[in-house]
This record gives structure tokens, sequence and C-alpha cells, in this order.
């Protein structure tokens, strides 16, 4: 492949040669259990949102304002701190960020488990969502710069389909015990767990060849101080959109759209885990096809379009059943699939010294930017008086945004990442 020219990036040959890495190496493995512990974590609130906010003495309307805000809150966090372990990422290095990424939200998630009023909910939901910002960039980040440029897509893949079970494992395990405190409780306690296998990874040999030269690591604003550059990285956000367009709003709120459709005893909980089962399928799924066209955007392209497909068919429900509305869930976790393909593609943008910046804080970003769908959707429904209408209406700007920031991202398979941003 050509090396990029432009007068912002430059290659560097690197002192430490890459390590031949497989795709079910240790860094692959731990980041795939890590994001396991992650994904347990940042969906256990959508899983326990009804029971444990009636818990608090919460009524219905109040389940689904105060349910609102609080992920709004939490995602809130994860921008936040997708941004600070982004620049800690680029400027102590990529383990740094999986060691306290995974220690806070670890902790912040067991001290969930022992709150009594919606204030604390709130700040400990807040903190668990800094603290989650970071496992899976900088896993990605890693995996990247230490495998090959053959196997770096497909082991981001095995990464990401694994570690979205997480979901699957908050629903199961809230299901077996009926308790929402110990729900949080053990997903704090395997963080801490995931804690002992971390000592066992090794630094990137492209981050090492330049953490002693002078060169300008984790600058934040560099993102905005060259058009070309800020473009990239706007882009790279707004392709993960309809990601949480189905997560945040979609699946999270399945219980409202259904009664709105005329199909009753909905658990959300029960949405999420068919949805988050699919898309560890739809990860493996777009990881292995990219590698097999050759091209991130050309399998970018298919899910887009099984996406939108699975969009279609839930808004054409009415008077369905329970469970087609959770195979539909389903579906429209398997059309999320391209979440991988974007979040490696963050990676691959961007040169080393901001690459860690760009892969952490891209996915956080696209994952706080639910509030503004979140906001968007409830105008629209003001607006048109119906809520299954803003749906419709909010996932048809959505999607065309994310069509037109992936055909204007260059392609980025087989990339060699070994170059700097200037």
């Amino acid at each position: 492949m050509t090396k990029d020219t432009s007068p912002i990036t430059t290659y560097v040959e690197s002192t430490t040669p890459l390590k031949q890495l497989g795709v079910l190496s240790l860094p692959v493995i731990v980041g795939a259990l890590g994001l396991f512990v992650d994904v347990y974590d940042l969906l256990l609130f959508g899983i326990v949102r009804k029971p444990s906010l009636e818990a608090l003495g919460l009524n219905s309307e109040q389940v689904l304002s105060q349910g609102e805000f609080i992920i709004s809150v939490q995602m809130i966090g994860l921008v936040i701190g997708g941004i600070l372990w982004g620049i800690l990422g680029d400027k102590k290095g990529r383990l740094n960020v999986l060691f306290g990424s995974i220690l806070l939200y670890s902790l912040a998630n067991i001290t969930n488990g022992m709150v009594q009023t919606i204030p604390q909910y709130v700040i400990t939901r807040f903190i668990a969502g800094i603290g989650l910002a970071g496992e899976l960039g900088a896993s990605i980040t890693l995996v990247a710069e230490l495998l090959p440029k053959e196997k770096r897509g497909i082991a981001a893949s095995v990464i990401t389909s694994f570690g979205v079970f997480g979901a699957v494992a908050a629903y199961l395990v809230y299901q077996t015990f009926h308790d929402w405190r110990l729900s949080y409780y053990i997903g704090g306690g395997m963080g801490l767990l995931l804690l002992f296998l971390r000592v066992s990874i090794f630094e990137s040999g492209m981050y090492d060849a330049i953490k002693k030269t002078t060169v300008e690591r984790g600058n934040f604003l560099m993102f905005f101080n060259n058009k070309d550059r800020f473009l990239r990285y706007l882009k790279g956000v707004v392709i993960g959109l309809p990601v949480w367009f189905a997560i945040g709003v979609l699946i999270t709120f399945s219980d409202k759209f259904a009664k709105e459709m005329g199909i009753e005893n909905i658990d959300p909980g029960k949405a999420i885990m068919y949805q988050y089962f699919a898309l560890s399928f739809g990860d493996l799924t777009a990881g292995l096809l990219s590698n097999y066209l050759k091209s991130r955007k050309k399998a970018l392209f298919i899910f887009f379009g099984i996406l939108t497909v699975f969009i279609i068919l839930y808004f054409t429900q009415h008077g369905g059943s329970a469970q087609t509305m959770y195979w539909l869930c389903a579906g429209l976790g398997f059309g999320s699939g391209f979440s991988v393909l974007y979040i490696t593609m963050s990676a691959e943008q961007f040169g080393i010294n901001l690459r860690a910046s760009a892969a952490i804080s891209i996915p956080n970003m696209v994952r706080g930017g639910l509030p503004l769908i979140l906001l968007m959707f409830k105008g629209i429904r003001s607006l048109t008086g119906d809520y299954i209408t803003g749906g419709c209406i909010t996932g048809f700007i959505i999607m065309s945004m994310a069509i037109w920031a992936g055909y204007y991202t260059k392609e980025s398979f087989g990339k060699d990442l070994n170059f700097l941003e200037k």
C-alpha cells in the first residue's frame, strides 16, 4: 500500500522490531476479557434500570425520565474519560490506561451497589463512565500496534466478539440472583480480578520507539488545529452513531416502543441480551468480511445495509409478538457489528503520537453522542406528537450522517501504522 505523504504525517522507522503475535496471543485474550467486564458494567444499568430505580422509590414516569438522565450522565462521563484516558495513553503508554481505567470503574461499580439515593446513583454512574472509557480503545490500539497488519482486524474482531458477551453475562447474573446490588458487586469484583492478568502484557514497540523522543504526544488540540485531521476525527465519530442509536434508543427503551406498537411484556434487559448476543457474531463477521474483501469500507457499507433493514423492520411490527421484537433486537445487534470496523479504523487513521487519543476518545464520543441523540429524539417526537414517528425520523437522520462519513473516509485496510502526526 502507498504510504500517506500528507504534509501533516510522516512515516518513521521503529527501533523496536514488531512482535509477530497471533490473533489468539495473550494481549488479544486479555483484551477480550477486559472488554467482557467493560461491557458487563457498561450495559448493566440498562438491564437493572427499572428494578433498581423502583427499589429507590421512583414511579413509572420517574423511572423513564430519571433512566434517560442517568444514562446520559454516564455517557458524559464516557466522553470526559475518553479524552483523559486517550491523552494519558499517548503520553504515558497504552498499558497505564488499561490498569487505571479498569481499577476506577471496578471500584465505582462496587460503590454503585451501595447507593441509597438517586443523586448517589447519578454520581457513581458518572465516575464509572469515566473509568469505562479507557478499556476498549486502549486494547484495540495496543493490539493494532503489536500484531502484523494482516492480523490486526481479525484480532480486533476476536476482542469485540467475545467482549460483548459481557452484556449477556450481566443479564444472566441479574436473572439468576434477582438482586441489582449484587449484580454491580459482581461486575466490580470481576474487574479487580482482571488486574492480575494485566501484569503479563507488554507495551507497544511502536510506542516504545517514540516515547523517549521529543515528538509531541497526546495533544488533544491537534485534532482541531488542522482541517484534514479534524475531518478524519469527526467522520470517525459520525460513522459509529448508528450503533448507539440502536443500543441507547431502540433497545434500551424497547419496552416503551413495544407498548406504542401494541406489544406487551417486553423486558429491556432481555432485549439487551438478545442484541449483544447477536452483536458478538456481527463483530466477528464484520472483521472476517473486511479481511476477506481486503477493505474496511466495503464491509462497513454492507453492515450499514443490514442495520438499516432491521431498523425498518423494527418500526413496522405493529401488533406483533414479544418474541418477534426480541429477534428484531437481535437483528439490530448483528447489524451493529460494524462497531469493530469503526473502532479499528479510528486506530488506523492516526499516527502513533495521537493514536491512543483517537482510538480511545472516538468510541466514547460515539457513546457520549447518545444524550444528543436522545435530545433529538425528544424534540422530533414533540414536534410530530408520535413516539414511533420520532424514532423513525431520528434513525433516518443518524444513518444518513453515518453513510456520508463512511463514504468520505479513506480506506485503511493493511495500512502501515508506523507514522506520526506532525
